[in-house]
């Protein structure tokens, strides 16, 4: 959290980038209400800090986020005007059809769905295939993919959090996963991490999450990132979509929300030359 402070400190002292980003500026006493996942925190509290030209501190106990299901359903419940998180679920876009409402979806930043297992794994790559027949329980023992002769311990999410999500649509596709026993499905991705570093203290787990979160949110130096069809996710890779699993963080807004809208200027605000430096400078990637 100290580099997002570094980061909107700087972007306030610039002159130049405050004369650029007047016409963004937004009195925190009027501030609207803004919920998202978990990971976009960051995102949401640099963003509040520069266009109401307050410091993170400031903002900070404004910025409640319930995580990426609760958000959806206020967001359609029209408790919030914006949210800031991963891709509806089929449940989620199912509720907002029954409630008629319809959202408006829109790229902020570019992101990537990760693997991950235990630093002392011998395994540094897995094809997307490899993982699909992993979490349908095709492949139980990590032999099978090259690795030493140990079961593989597969975690999971809770169905209809971001990552969970992210996982059936960017990568099971059409395929089923296996059904995960509740201790291999931790309620928080910050306690998947954990687990798959130190699980039974062994090197056997594997896990999943979204890149910004391993890499700047929550770091553990006992866990690394799984290539995947050879390619190592990171800024650049994401950036250009060399790495094959890749998506987004959104702007999530009512398809009826006003043109002009203080929602609306939020997000022109984070898709301008500055607002997407200021993503980037606190860790996130650009959207192409």
């Amino acid at each position: 959290m100290r580099k997002i402070m570094i980061v909107v400190l700087a972007f306030l002292l610039g002159g130049c980038s405050i004369n650029q980003t007047r016409r963004y500026f937004i009195d925190p006493k009027y501030y609207l209400n803004v919920d998202g996942s978990t990971v976009t925190i960051p995102l949401a509290e640099a963003v509040r800090a520069a266009i109401t030209r307050q410091t993170i501190e400031e903002v900070r106990p404004y910025v409640l986020h319930t995580k990426t299901h609760q958000a959806y359903v206020n967001l359609i419940n029209k408790k919030v005007d914006l949210i800031f998180v991963t891709s509806p679920s089929a449940e989620e876009l199912d509720l907002a059809k029954k409630a008629k409402v319809e959202l408006e979806i829109i790229p902020i930043v570019s992101e990537a769905f990760v693997f991950l297992t235990n630093k002392d794994n011998p395994i540094d790559s897995l094809t997307i295939d490899q993982i699909q027949r992993i979490y349908t329980g095709e492949y139980t023992n990590w032999k099978q993919v090259g690795g030493n002769d140990m079961p593989i311990k597969a975690f999971q999410r809770p169905i209809n959090s971001g990552s969970q999500t992210g996982f059936l649509e960017l990568v099971m596709k059409n395929k089923i996963p296996m059904e995960a026993p509740i201790e291999m499905m931790p309620a928080g991705m910050d306690e998947l991490i954990e687990r798959v570093a130190v699980f039974d203290n062994t090197s056997d787990a594997i896990g999943y999450s979204y890149y910004y979160y391993v890499t700047d949110m929550w770091v553990n130096t006992n866990v690394k990132l799984i290539k995947v069809n050879g390619i190592l996710p990171t800024s650049a890779t994401i950036q250009d979509n060399s790495y094959p699993i890749h998506t987004a963080y959104y702007a999530v807004i009512r398809k009826d929300e006003m043109i002009g809208s203080q929602a609306r200027r939020i997000i022109d605000f984070i898709l301008s030359k500055e607002g997407q430096q200021l993503m980037e400078d606190a860790g996130y990637v650009k959207v192409k």
